[in-house]
């Protein structure tokens, strides 16, 4: 079971968590000042950064090789916002939900309504789009590995089947799935929301309405329960693994009172 290490502070809704350059970025649903910068050692504030004209937050993640970390509108743009704050972006065309940046540090985009994965350059250039497998209803996240397969997690609280699936490298067919119907047991699925990879590429799984956080094989057997229930304060939502520190960052947000409050911590794996 992984060990907790530190809760970034609470505040408003959180919409992504991800390092660049020594710093977590923390993604938050404000009118202004929406990316909170935090040292990685001491999780101390250095900065807020400012995301102009977005409207609804989706995802976020980042890119060592291009110094920048891309965030997701669900009214179709994915901005870049560079270490040092300038700000561009581009159309997607769908609304994204979940990102990545492959080993080409290409921008993975899954855009769940269409049941597509679209993969842009640094700057925005479409270089490719894939339409997922059918048995695929509703992807959130999606992550490619060296070899070139993906994985993507799957399934709404109303859909039949939830699960995480690797699928081959043209997008076309499932070669491992676990998964099945929604189900509350420890090794089973129960809205996975996003995913994160580790150096042998075993799979990070946020369960979401399961409150936990699971550790797939790399061909998706269960391993083990890395983040319980009794250790979150809220439904995970978005993962971020710090392969060299074997620190896995989770986020997500709960309704207060109705307000949404976002949480962020931290935990050696």
């Amino acid at each position: 079971m992984g060990q907790l290490v530190h809760t970034l502070p609470v505040g408003k809704k959180v919409c992504g968590v991800t390092l660049l350059a020594a710093e977590i970025y923390l993604l938050r649903e404000k009118e202004r000042r929406q990316v909170e910068v935090y040292d990685v050692t001491t999780f101390r504030l250095q900065r807020r950064l400012t995301v102009p004209d977005a409207r609804d937050f989706t995802d976020m993640t980042s890119c060592e090789h291009n110094r920048c970390v891309y965030i997701g509108d669900y009214i179709g743009f994915v901005y870049r916002l560079d270490v040092q704050g300038a700000v561009t972006g581009w159309a997607v065309n769908h609304s994204p939900r979940g990102l990545s940046v492959n080993a080409a540090h290409n921008v993975l985009v899954t855009c769940t309504e269409v049941r597509k994965m679209k993969e842009f350059s640094s700057h925005g250039d479409l270089l490719r789009e894939l339409t997922l497998p059918d048995d695929v209803i509703r992807p959130w996240h999606a992550i490619q590995t060296r070899s070139g397969q993906f994985i993507v997690c799957h399934g709404e609280r109303n859909d039949p089947v939830h699960g995480v699936c690797m699928i081959s490298a043209d997008g076309r067919h499932i070669v491992h799935s676990r998964g099945g119907q929604r189900c509350s047991d420890t090794d089973q699925c129960n809205v996975p929301v996003h995913l994160a990879v580790d150096d042998n590429e075993s799979v990070f799984v946020a369960d979401s309405d399961n409150c936990q956080v699971t550790l797939l094989s790399p061909t998706l057997e269960y391993v083990r329960q890395v983040v319980s229930r009794d250790q979150l304060k809220i439904d995970p939502e978005y993962l971020y693994l710090d392969t060299r520190q074997r620190l896995l960052y989770v986020a997500g947000s709960d309704l207060e009172e109705d307000e949404w409050r976002g949480y962020a911590a931290v935990f050696s794996v």
